[in-house]
């Protein structure tokens, strides 16, 4: 460290020391940072080795002269290390956050009409389901009439117990 000396030159030395602090804290946040997105780590690392370089040149190829101190220089890491920290806590805190519950099904509540062209909510495998019943009406299916009186089971014809159902016999009717 030939050109670092707080005694005879401290603004220099200071200027080379805070560059080398934040392209170091600015690496590390760029190549450990987990929660930052690729194009932020990659600004954080780039400009992380341009001050790592430029504090490597004035500490020890820079051989007098003149040269400039830029104070604006700074805003530029403190902006990626607040923008990183910031990006951080809020994706913990994001991660952290418990997911919304699912209403309860109630089968007694009261159904939309379908609505083809509305915008449906989003799948949720969360969410309770409703326990399947083969003989509750599909909606939208057409309901077929049955051809037997109401409340009279469809009878199996007696030869064949694999044929389809055939109505059950009816009294004549009485002429009048």
């Amino acid at each position: 460290m030939n050109n670092l000396d707080f005694s005879a030159e401290p603004l220099f030395s200071w200027y080379v020391v805070l560059l080398a602090l934040s392209g170091v804290l600015m690496l590390l946040l760029g190549a450990f940072a987990g929660g930052l997105k690729v194009g932020l780590r990659i600004l954080n690392v780039v400009v992380a080795l341009g001050f790592l370089g430029y504090a490597y040149y004035l500490a020890f190829v820079f051989e007098g002269g003149t040269y400039y101190i830029f104070f604006k220089v700074f805003i530029l890491p403190v902006a990626l290390i607040a923008g990183s920290v910031k990006a951080i806590v809020e994706r913990s805190n994001a991660k952290n956050q418990p997911a919304p519950q699912a209403a309860a099904f109630n089968p007694n509540a009261p159904q939309a009409p379908y609505n083809p062209n509305a915008p449906q909510a989003p799948f949720n495998p969360n969410a309770p389901q409703a326990p399947f019943n083969p003989n509750a009406p599909q909606p939208g299916a057409p309901q077929a009439a049955t051809p037997y009186p109401p409340g009279v089971p469809p009878q199996p014809v007696a030869d064949n117990p694999y044929a389809q159902p055939a109505p059950p016999a009816q009294p004549p009717h009485p002429a009048g």
